[in-house]
């Protein structure tokens, strides 16, 4: 009997799930995601399923880790100040990619050094100005290396690597080490994304190894990919970027375990977000542009999610800018009212308590800034000005905010993770309408009270009905749960506009109440909708009405990304091109500069053989049995003179296979 143990971390919930000779789920479990110290959600949630199931740990021969930290961090637009060093750009390239949004004000270092698009040097390394700066420089937590042409001919790249790592031991992420695609901004945005996420993703693998090892289990532990197929620990800790969306595709993983469906909508709720593909065939689509989370686009290689800042944690906000009290959800994620009372109940309390007494509502009555234990950043005099306010918190906001410049340090904080908002959610609405009682109802009920007497751009208070006001907030979680599946649903479609507008646009939300007049009209969607996450039995079976669709809540769908993170697949690929030199030569790139032959055949051959070593090598250390090999290739030509004349030629080889099973 093999038990297999999945573990997923999120944004709210850690999930843990034990499978048996992979077609069984014996045990499933949640507990919460413990942000301060990670080993302890980990904890919980694996210690309810061996509690469950009778198993002891050192029967356990394979575990497998998926989370959607990464995604949160990047959706929500934190992560730790690092340095992109550029080589043989300029500043205007910053622009380019919306690399600058991604550097968000961090660091630059700007170096002299150049291949071309052949491998060849053409500007020499300017190695003491990089010296200089990084002396220069102050602390950060990691460090992004971009080269022009660096996937021709990485030499430059690996130069300032060792240097880096020489003179400051922090972490460096290479641009060609993340991608083998030519263009030096979105690569350059790859490696500052990855160089964010490092420190994060190595505390969870940390965290996670720690207490693996403490109650006995000793098999090795994969990581899931954002295709969801899986990697070791160890190279998750060096390409965290690869884990953007690991979640996510462990959820599709799941959904088709679960379902056998093979042609459906995915849509799956968390606390942070609402991630959402298409099964086609039995398969994911795979974004060929590869991956686009929180606005930015990446060279990672993943399945074709859309994310939206949109989940059971989502913060809702009342729109000023209308006379009405219209309300909207996220992006960003807060701690639900409910759950800081549970912890800190006193305080919360109180706090409602002074805040239902006032003559008026305050700004920000009702929220909560709390302190992240360990979490030590550089801040500025002015941030650390307004840490120290926060500190020994929670504490109410309106007591931290003593002017409209302290939000500017707020949003720094929360950015850097280094405090957490709490506020009103549609956790605390559930807790209000009875759909849950998991956290204190009570808390959720004052703090709904207390919003509910905000004034809307009428001048009008919003609600004076507890349950109205609840019921409110439920109805704009649903429509921005069909906005994104419709979304999702029209970048599919050929029909000529945006797929953001086409699902939001006023014909298309008449036709979902299939409008009869002089005009007919109807919208909905066409596919099953397979509704994933530990709230979809609360939300989606309106979403599922609304969009006129058959909506499937699978048993076991709540820890569906745990499921996916054991039953996938390990999968490498690794990819390398040919090019014509002219006058009967031809030249390789495999990510260690140029190689050159006399013969197109010799070039194939030797291309081949040097990516089945790298692909194979790359499955072994991930812990593959069994590998499976296969090659993907694409020639291109043009016509010149009447004839066909190579152009350039791409090799993809991929190996395949199961993880190796320890033994029990």
């Amino acid at each position: 009997m093999a038990i297999m143990l999945g573990v997923d971390t999120g944004g709210t919930y850690t999930d843990a799930v034990l499978i048996k000779n992979e077609t069984e789920v014996i045990a499933s479990a949640k507990a919460l995601t413990t942000h301060f110290d990670l080993e302890i959600g980990v904890g919980n949630a694996v210690s309810a399923v061996l509690n469950q199931s009778g198993i002891a740990p050192t029967d356990i021969v394979m575990t497998s880790l998926s989370t959607t930290l990464a995604t949160n961090a990047l959706v929500e637009g934190k992560g730790g100040k690092i340095c992109l060093v550029f080589i043989g750009f300029s500043e205007k390239d910053i622009a380019r990619q919306g690399l600058d949004k991604a550097l968000n004000g961090d660091p630059v270092i700007f170096l002299k050094g150049e291949h071309d698009h052949t491998g060849s040097e053409v500007v020499a390394l300017d190695k003491n100005s990089l010296r200089t700066a990084l002396y220069k420089l102050g602390v950060v937590s990691g460090f992004a290396v971009a080269g022009k042409f660096a996937t021709r001919n990485p030499a430059h790249e690996n130069i300032v690597r060792n240097t880096i790592r020489e003179i400051t031991n922090t972490p460096v992420s290479c641009s060609h080490e993340l991608s083998s695609k030519l263009g030096g901004p979105k690569r350059a945005m790859t490696a500052v994304l990855n160089a964010r996420l490092i420190g994060m993703i190595d505390n969870l693998i940390s965290a996670t190894e720690v207490y693996f090892q403490s109650i006995g289990i000793t098999a090795n532990m994969m990581v899931v990919r954002g295709d969801g197929a899986l990697i070791s620990a160890s190279q998750a800790r060096e390409k965290p970027i690869e884990t953007i969306l690991s979640g996510p595709a462990a959820s599709i993983v799941g959904a088709r375990w679960l379902t056998e469906e093979t042609d459906a909508l995915i849509s799956d709720i968390g606390g942070t977000t609402t991630d959402v593909a298409i099964l086609r065939n039995g398969r994911p689509m795979i974004d060929p542009n590869g991956a686009m989370v929180g606005g930015f686009r990446t060279m990672v290689e993943a399945v074709a999610i859309r994310t939206f800042g949109l989940g059971g944690d989502s913060q809702v906000h009342l729109a000023r800018d209308g006379l009405s009290g219209n309300l909207h959800l996220g992006p960003r994620r807060v701690m639900p009212i409910s759950l800081l009372a549970l912890e800190h109940h006193k305080i919360v309390h109180d706090a409602l308590d002074s805040a239902l007494g006032a003559e008026r509502v305050q700004d920000f009555a009702g929220q909560f800034l709390v302190p992240l234990v360990g979490c030590v950043v550089e801040l500025s005099e002015r941030d650390q000005v307004i840490f120290d306010r926060i500190k020994h918190g929670p504490i109410p906001m309106a007591q931290v905010v003593k002017s409209r410049i302290d939000l500017g340090s707020i949003d720094r904080l929360l950015a850097r993770g280094t405090i957490m908002h709490s506020a009103i959610t549609p956790s605390d609405a559930s807790h209000v309408l009875g759909y849950t009682d998991a956290w204190d109802e009570l808390a959720a009920k004052k703090a709904l009270l207390l919003f509910g007497r905000m004034r809307t751009g009428g001048g009008e208070i919003l609600s004076k009905d507890l349950n109205e006001l609840a019921e409110k907030i439920i109805t704009q979680l649903t429509e921005q749960t069909v906005e994104s599946l419709l979304e999702t649903a029209f970048s599919e479609e050929k029909i000529e506009g945006l797929a953001k507008d086409l699902a939001r646009h006023s014909l298309t939300k008449t036709g979902l109440s299939h409008h009869r007049n002089i005009v007919s009209l109807d919208a909905g969607i066409n596919l099953p909708i397979i509704g994933l996450g530990a709230s979809a039995n609360t939300y989606y079976n309106a979403v599922g009405h609304r969009l006129s669709a058959k909506m499937i809540l699978p048993t076991h769908g709540g820890v569906a990304n745990a499921i996916g993170a054991v039953v996938g697949q390990i999968i490498m690929r690794e990819m390398g091109k040919i090019e014509s030199a002219g006058d009967g030569a031809w030249r390789t790139f495999i990510g260690d500069g140029p190689k050159s032959f006399n013969s197109q055949e010799s070039a194939y051959n030797a291309l081949r053989e040097a990516l089945t070593h790298k692909v194979t090598l790359a499955a072994k250390k991930a812990g593959a049995d069994n590998i499976r090999l296969r090659f993907e290739e694409d020639t291109q030509e043009a016509m010149i003179e009447g004839r066909k004349v190579f152009v350039e030629g791409t090799i993809v080889a991929v190996a395949s296979g199961r993880p190796r099973i320890s033994q029990a």
